[in-house]
């Protein structure tokens, strides 16, 4: 079961101002997909504009999250 994201106007305005560090669409066959850093650990999601919907993927220990 997917779970559906939310978010307020603020909210929105933050997620757009994340650097380059935080937030990044990844290349290669997941390019269609985002990361988010947080601590040492990834979310890889889908960004669904269309709906409002950000589907995560996976969440794991970056040394291991993109296999």
């Amino acid at each position: 079961m997917a779970w559906r994201i939310e978010l307020t106007g603020e909210a929105r305005k933050q997620l757009q101002k994340l650097g380059h560090t935080e937030a990044k669409a990844l290349k290669g066959r997941l390019a269609e997909l985002w990361r988010y850093r947080v601590g040492n650990y990834r979310l890889v999601c889908e960004l669904r504009d269309e709906v409002l919907v950000i589907l995560v993927i996976r969440i794991g220990h970056r040394s291991d999250v993109y296999r």
